[in-house]
């Protein structure tokens, strides 16, 4: 069995990736407590004693618009510091392969639609969380950077907005969905006659559920690097995950009430920021490699909604 080291393991995209991988390879972790990821000497010398065969990024600090606007140099100097410490650390301990998560927001703000890998700088970002995507595009550069000078097969996979079981569901400091099912469910409770929606609930967004995220890595990992570099031009070390289909966001306040059970009225907010327009990433190239994303917008919501109400007491501390 190959010997994979899942960063981040906790969060959302690491606990999903756990159980997509159990049984399949020897998965190591680290807590917080034991490895702090942004400590370069302590992260080299961790991969160093351990060797690992392959390391999966999945650890990142993350957020939705109000987080990422209010917290940038939080965001940049974080992302930076654990991607860089990992993808360096991985190298020098021996490691040749590695994946790393990013994130669709890479891409430019006004890119056509739906966004291929080729967009990447070519544009200005959206600037409620440039922060954010310029740490990422840094952590795609540098997995490109190591294929191309050392030979490494180093990969990166940049999903589209994630949502499901472990998501960070505080009503303001969290993304669209775990953030309005709260709102939601909260009004349910309380008998509230209406919920806030932020912005004007007209931009488009693509959404993927964070277990067929983790079927794309497991599948990814089982590529040859002939099959990923026949889809990749040159030193090309990233391909887009997505489900490749979008909607309103009021199209999806109203699917989220209809997972909850909340019956009020739905009011948006013009006075918070919209965001980029619209985000649907192409998929193409993960299609020609044989993955597609198998669940249902519907069905995810439900499965998600679940999760929020088996840990409810525990997500409000």
């Amino acid at each position: 069995m190959t010997r994979i080291f899942v960063a981040g393991h906790n969060g959302m995209v690491g606990s999903a990736i756990l159980r997509r991988l159990a049984g399949e390879a020897e998965l190591i972790t680290a807590d917080r407590s034991e490895l702090d990821l942004t400590n370069q000497s302590r992260t080299q010398e961790w991969l160093s004693d351990n060797k690992p065969q392959l390391v999966i990024i999945a650890s990142a600090k993350v957020g939705g618009i109000h987080a990422n606007d209010t917290y940038p140099a939080d965001f940049i100097s974080q992302n930076l510091m654990i991607q860089s410490n990992l993808i360096s650390g991985a190298f020098q301990s021996g490691c040749t392969r590695l994946l790393f998560l990013g994130s669709s927001c890479i891409y430019p703000k006004f890119a056509d639609q739906p966004i291929v890998e080729e967009s990447l700088l070519t544009g200005p970002l959206e600037a409620t969380n440039e922060s954010y995507a310029i740490a990422k595009i840094a952590g795609v550069k540098m997995c490109e950077a190591y294929n191309r000078q050392y030979g490494t097969d180093f990969r990166a996979l940049m999903p589209t907005n994630l949502y499901g079981p472990g998501d960070n569901f505080h009503p303001e400091d969290s993304h669209v969905i775990p953030a309005l099912i709260r709102k939601m469910h909260e009004a349910k409770d309380a008998g509230a006659n209406f919920v806030d929606v932020w912005g004007t609930g007209d931009p488009r967004r693509e959404f993927l559920f964070v277990d067929d995220l983790a079927d794309a890595c497991a599948h990814i990992l089982k590529v040859s690097p002939d099959q990923w570099h026949k889809v990749n031009s040159g030193d090309g070390s990233h391909l887009n995950v997505g489900s490749g289909f979008d909607l309103t966001i009021r199209s999806l306040a109203a699917l989220i009430a209809q997972a909850v059970g909340y019956p009020g009225e739905l009011r948006y907010d013009k006075t918070r920021p919209d965001g980029t327009p619209r985000k649907r990433l192409d998929v193409t190239k993960m299609a020609a490699l044989g993955w597609q994303a198998s669940t249902q917008l519907e069905e995810g919501l439900a499965k998600t909604y679940d999760w929020f109400c088996a840990h409810d007491d525990v997500l409000r501390g």
